[in-house]
């Protein structure tokens, strides 16, 4: 049986991190994978659809192009050079991820794992099974989309997100079920493609992790653009048994029928802790994910968890974070804290933009924090309307009392590029003064950055 110091299960964004910091750190690591390395972000979720939506940016511009005196003839656009380009990009960073375990000494293994005892590994491939030992085993595992009770993916009429990246033709008419962030950025892909799009949520707002005021803007951007937005609304039922597939919708106004081509459904995610051998090791597990303490440790001894598999939030960059942090727990680095999910950003690569870190509003008054509110509107800042991007809200939440940040939430043209000035400034515990007294770059859409913390304190410029 062969021995490891340190072996991860899943090559996804926390996995493949987990390996080779542990690799630097002198473990003698493996990493099993039983699809493709870079797992779901890198493969059929954070990269791929963002090369997506860059065609859905250039429809965009395309579409407003008159504004800056350009006209086109003869456009065409096909949907499968799009597509290939999005499969092209995750390609080369699937190979990328291959080259960097190489280069950092670790062993591939190949195959799905089963925890089949304390320290123990096994693998099977081809019907083949294969038995590890390790010292410490960390589970990176992910999630996979979750179906409704009444409603399933069966990747015909019902799509995922990984039919949903490789469309052979634009569906004329679709439903997307389920107004979070993996369902609001393929309304507005689709959208802007040129598709007729209905996004259905069944809470009051669309983006319902987000602050109010972000979702109410979101939802008044989406309608502006022709998608049909239907919060407090359910769908009670498909029938794709005709050449329509028909959805039985019930809200607010009663019911509804609607005739659509596809349906996509975004309804949130679960846990892969299944065929991992927990139950036989009494592994805890909550709401279907595994149980872990600040530094990913399990109540098994040796076992570990982090990323999505460990539950929320369920993003890329925590799962990275995570795994540096369990690793070097593990290795006894000094300092070491545990991570901050508070300050974990979170990205919405719709249009407009979506980016948050920290509390919401209600979340800080929840809290008990006596607030103080900063705000302002794109409509004033000199870059956007320059590019004619001038819809959006820069919105900052601080202690009233001691002047912390305690959360920032932006709507907008490139949002999510700028969030991590509100992050860096929550890492360095910077107040309400230090951001003031910060000189930003002018003209940049970022400026309104600065005049939302001038607002919390009655003294924007601009507004």
């Amino acid at each position: 049986m062969q021995q490891f110091d340190l072996i991860v299960v899943g090559g996804g964004p926390g996995g493949y991190v987990a390996a080779i910091r542990a690799a630097q750190l002198g473990f003698k690591t493996a990493l099993v994978e039983k699809q493709h390395l870079g797992g779901v972000c890198l493969n059929w979720g954070c990269i791929p659809t963002k090369a997506l939506l860059r065609g859905a940016d250039v429809a965009h511009t395309l579409k407003e192009a008159a504004h800056f005196g350009f006209a086109f003839d003869n456009l065409s656009f096909d949907i499968n050079k799009l597509v290939a380009h999005s499969r092209n990009v995750a390609n080369k960073l699937s190979q990328g991820i291959a080259y960097l375990m190489k280069k950092n000494g670790i062993a591939v293994i190949d195959g799905s794992a089963r925890v089949a005892a304390k320290g123990e590994l096994e693998v099977t491939l081809n019907g083949k099974a294969s038995r590890y030992k390790a010292d410490h085993i960390i589970l990176a595992t992910g999630a996979r989309a979750r179906n409704l009770p009444n409603i399933a993916i069966d990747g015909k009429r019902v799509w995922g997100a990984r039919e949903a990246m490789t469309p052979t033709a634009l569906p004329e008419r679709l439903l997307v079920i389920g107004a979070g962030a993996i369902g609001v950025e393929f309304a507005s892909l689709y959208s802007d493609l040129g598709s007729s799009v209905t996004l259905v949520e069944a809470v009051e707002r669309i983006t319902p992790a987000e602050d109010a005021e972000i979702s109410a803007l979101a939802a008044k951007a989406f309608s502006k653009r022709g998608i049909t937005v239907l919060t407090n609304t359910l769908v009670d039922a498909l029938d794709s048994s005709g050449e329509d597939t028909i959805a039985l919708l019930k809200g607010p106004d009663g019911e509804q029928r609607l005739s659509v081509d596809q349906v996509i459904l975004a309804v949130g995610i679960s846990g892969n802790i299944e065929q991992l051998g927990l139950e036989s090791l009494a592994v805890a597990t909550e709401r279907g994910f595994i149980k872990t303490d600040g530094f990913g440790k399990t109540n098994l001894v040796g076992l570990y968890a982090i990323g999505d598999v460990a539950g929320p939030p369920w993003l890329a960059h925590k799962a990275s974070h995570e795994a540096v942090i369990c690793v070097e727990k593990i290795a006894g680095v000094d300092g070491v804290k545990p991570l901050n999910k508070d300050r974990v950003p979170g990205c919405t690569y719709c249009r407009p933009q979506i980016a948050s870190v920290g509390l919401t509003e209600a979340q800080a008054k929840s809290a008990g924090h006596e607030v103080r509110i900063g705000r302002f509107n794109l409509n004033a800042n000199g870059k956007s309307l320059a590019i004619n991007e001038a819809e959006g809200l820069v919105k900052t939440v601080f202690d009233s009392q001691t002047g912390e940040l305690l959360g920032a939430h932006m709507i907008g043209p490139e949002v999510t590029e700028q969030i991590q000035g509100f992050g860096i400034a929550q890492q360095l515990e910077a107040t309400e003064h230090e951001l003031m007294h910060t000189v930003f770059a002018h003209p940049t859409v970022s400026e309104s950055m600065h005049e939302s913390v001038l607002d919390s304190l009655g003294l924007a410029i601009h507004q």
